[in-house]
């Protein structure tokens, strides 16, 4: 059996046998396979030790005297052990970890299979020279607790054990898990020998365990770097198990797609007629993996996918779809035939539909009775319960008749409930809306399906609920889901949709608890060295100085923003509101939370979003500048005094160079500076309009900036109380630049409330300033007790209150 290939190579198969008897050569035009390649479960099972190692170190490290007991009772029941036997044990498990490398290694030379066994000698030589590298750095670099629970104290123990780390790493790499006698033979032979090692008392429980995962590490690296050999079948393969499937090939060729976890081929028959058969290969099961892992650990358990499948079942799983799909009456490729191909390949053949996929068809071609026939088709589906979940251009095709046939249907569902098939038409609304516009697809869809089906996907309108190749072109159409939304409300404006949630968490969520956790570290750390003596003497008059501060800067903020909404806001609502965002800021950086609780609130006085959305927007700039422009200028005032104990002129220069390498990075990297940008032309294209509003108000005018000022005057006056309770004293000015510093850190950071990020910018700026550690830290702590913990239980009590009477 020859193949001719696309570089007019022809070579046979290597080990195939040559077609029987009566069975003509068929050409099978395809790119010549690589010998060797580079596995991505090889890969995947090397990052995955390398996590396990380090988490195992960490666990010893934290555990170390549960660790030590453990394996001081490990030793107590070797030693009981008989000297005889004992003695017995040593030799075997030396001579069988020796020795079964070694059989394994005969056996394959014996079946010419040498160079498996050359890759595994690389591996041992590699694992070896790594263990005693590492041993050697725990020994003279390492910390007195590593080496400790390496070596027990001892200086004849190796911390990591060559000998069971070369023989892993060259059993790794040689697959011997692949064979389940030689696999036995081998554990059989590490525990005899890690029963002899601690009857010797020559290792330790850590020390074997990382031997053990080193060697499995360099094994996965070392047959992902050096590659394995190409077991995936070659079209010859193809055609005689189609031959075996009973049908007659005399030509096939090779399909570029884009498809990772398969491959396509055009098969001709005998008869005329044509095949697509898609290959399923194990090796490439797990592309995506990574990809599929995130999204199943991120999504609700309705929407995500198995992340990993044996080849049998996704074979199973697309014939499964396809003959669904054809007992529905759907249009789609039959399917004729399926089988596996030895034991690392399968096939699935359909009878061949010449089509183009509508990705290829310019978007003026698309007219409303295709889009109609597009949504015919995935009714029949629906209505059998059959979810498609890949609704995109490369899988509606148009055949040359001009009718719609539905492909790749392995990524489908049957059986399928509620939520995966209105996800279905969500992703259809948006792939057709980007090609056609969002009210031609939304009408198109009304006019087959209805404002009711439409009204079911309004929820789930959600970039996370889409694919990948979707969510990456609504990126460049930043408006569109908006847009759809929006027209689907205008056709179906009395249907009712609840909210669904389809993320457990999402990555903002994950940042934020890692930020909040270094940062409750670092706070921790602070509270360790404060002297309880310097809280107890706090003089309670400036106390109640500071509480009083910090419950009028509440009154300032809700100033502030009635001063820059034209409408009129009662003051006794608008100040609860301020204290419902103290609430939210438990749950929120504090940059979010005031913008996010503010823009509902006036939404809920009956003000139009975007002019809501302005409104706070103007208040957020007012109050930039007011920052900006008092932190400047403080730090002028404080550069002319000359204090000894603070040096304000270099605060100046350091902020105006700072200001300026910020403005050279953004305006100096592309990206940044498209992003600044469309972001300052959003926010002032509002703002802008509700500014000249205000203005044509003097008296709004004044209220919003008294406001603003008052703010920050007041939280300044906080923490200067909160500093003179402690005995501490420091300038007005100074305590103002090192609060606007402070907020301005706290601002950026993700912690809600900027927690952990004030506390240690407050504290670090005020002992720069000249304060004692102690009494800065003391004061701190106060100043974010009345400003930011104090306030969560009336800030919950407002904003139980605001909702219950429909004000949030």
């Amino acid at each position: 059996m020859t193949e001719i290939r696309e570089h007019g190579e022809a070579s046979s198969a290597g080990g195939e046998k040559p077609p029987a008897s009566g069975d003509t050569a068929v050409l099978v035009i395809e790119p010549l396979l690589p010998q060797r390649i580079r596995r991505p479960s090889d890969l995947l099972r090397f990052l995955a030790t390398v996590i396990v190692l380090a988490a195992v170190v960490l666990l010893a490290l934290v555990a170390q005297k549960t660790l030590n007991g453990l394996e001081g009772d490990v030793t107590d029941s070797t030693n009981h052990l008989p000297f005889l036997l004992g003695g017995v044990v040593g030799v075997l498990s030396g001579a069988a970890m020796l020795g079964v490398p070694a059989a394994y290694a005969i056996e394959r030379v014996l079946h010419r299979d040498g160079l498996r066994v050359a890759e595994g000698v690389f591996a041992a030589i590699a694992g070896m020279v790594l263990s005693f590298a590492l041993g050697e750095w725990i020994i003279k670099f390492g910390s007195a607790e590593l080496r400790f629970l390496f070596t027990n104290g001892r200086g004849d123990i190796e911390p990591l054990n060559t000998l069971v780390t070369s023989v892993i790493a060259y059993v790794t790499a040689v697959r011997i898990s692949r064979r389940p006698t030689w696999r036995a033979a081998l554990w059989s032979a590490v525990a005899l020998n890690t029963i002899a090692l601690f009857a010797g008392s020559a290792a330790t429980l850590l020390g074997v365990a990382v031997s053990l995962l080193v060697g499995l590490a360099v094994g996965y690296a070392t047959l992902y770097g050096l590659g394995s050999p190409n077991t995936r079948p070659p079209g010859s393969a193809i055609i005689t198990t189609l031959r075996k499937l009973g049908f007659q090939p005399v030509k096939a060729r090779r399909m570029d797609d884009d498809h990772q976890s398969s491959r396509r081929y055009a098969v001709d028959l005998k008869d005329g007629n044509r095949l697509d058969v898609t290959v399923l290969d194990r090796d490439r099961q797990v592309a995506g993996l990574l990809y599929r892992l995130w999204r199943r650990i991120r999504l609700n358990s309705e929407t995500r996918r198995r992340a990993i499948r044996s080849l049998r079942a996704e074979l199973e799983r697309e014939a499964l779809m396809a003959y669904a799909a054809q007992a529905a009456g759907v249009s789609t490729p039959r399917l004729v035939g399926t089988s596996e191909i030895g034991t690392e390949a399968a096939l699935l053949a359909y009878a061949h539909v010449p089509t183009r996929p509508l990705d290829d068809i310019p978007d003026e071609e698309i007219d409303d009775n295709l889009l109609a026939q597009i949504w015919e088709q995935v009714l029949l589906l629906q209505v059998q319960r059959l979810a498609h979940r890949r609704l995109t251009g490369d899988s509606i095709h148009v055949d040359d008749e001009g009718r719609i046939v539905l492909m790749d249907a392995r990524s489908g569902e049957i059986a399928a409930g509620d939520l995966l098939l209105r996800l279905d038409v969500a992703q259809l609304l948006t792939y057709l809306s980007l090609r056609v516009g969002a009210e031609r697809a939304v009408d198109a869809a009304a006019t087959v399906a209805g404002p009711g089906v439409l009204a079911g996907a309004l929820p789930l309108l959600q970039p996370i609920a889409l694919t990948r190749e979707t969510r990456a072109a609504l990126n460049r159409n930043k408006g569109l889901l908006p847009a759809i939304r929006e027209r689907i409300v205008e056709l179906a404006p009395k249907v009712e949709s609840e909210e669904v949630r389809l993320e457990r968490f999402r990555p903002r969520t994950l940042v934020t608890i890692i930020a909040s956790t270094v940062a409750a570290y670092f706070l921790v750390g602070s509270l360790s060295q404060i002297n309880l003596n310097v809280l107890s003497s706090a003089k309670w008059g400036w106390t109640v100085v500071a509480l009083a501060a910090a419950m009028l800067s509440y009154v300032a903020a809700a100033l502030m923003l009635k001063g820059f909404v034209p409408e009129k806001l009662p003051l006794g609502r608008t100040v609860l509101v301020q204290f419902a965002g103290s609430f939210v800021k438990l749950v929120a950086p504090a940059a979010v939370s005031g913008v996010a609780i503010n823009t509902r609130y006036l939404q809920k006085r009956g003000i139009p979003p975007g002019q809501a959305v302005a409104s706070v927007g103007a208040s957020q700039v007012i109050g930039l500048a007011f920052h900006v422009g008092l932190l400047l200028l403080f730090a002028y005032v404080t550069g002319s005094r000359t204090a000894e104990s603070f040096t304000p002129s270099r605060t100046l220069v350091f902020a105006l160079l700072a200001v300026a390498l910020v403005t050279l990075v953004v305006l100096g990297v592309p990206r940044l500076r498209r992003l600044v940008t469309s972001r300052v032309r959003s926010l002032f294209s509002g703002v802008v309009p509700r500014l000249l509003d205000v203005l044509q108000t003097p008296s709004k005018l004044f209220e919003g900036f008294a406001g603003t000022l008052m703010l920050t005057i007041f939280f300044v006056t906080c923490l200067d109380a909160s500093i003179r309770a402690f005995g501490g004293s420091l300038d007005f000015t100074a305590v103002a630049i090192v609060f606007l510093a402070g907020n301005a850190i706290g601002s950026a950071a993700p912690t809600p409330g900027g927690l952990g990020a004030v506390e240690v910018s407050l504290a670090a700026g005020l002992t720069l300033a000249g304060l004692p550690k102690e009494i800065a830290t003391s004061a701190v702590l106060l100043f974010r007790l009345f400003t930011f913990w104090l306030p969560v239980l009336p800030g919950w009590a407002s904003f139980a209150y605001l909702q219950r009477h429909e004000a949030l």
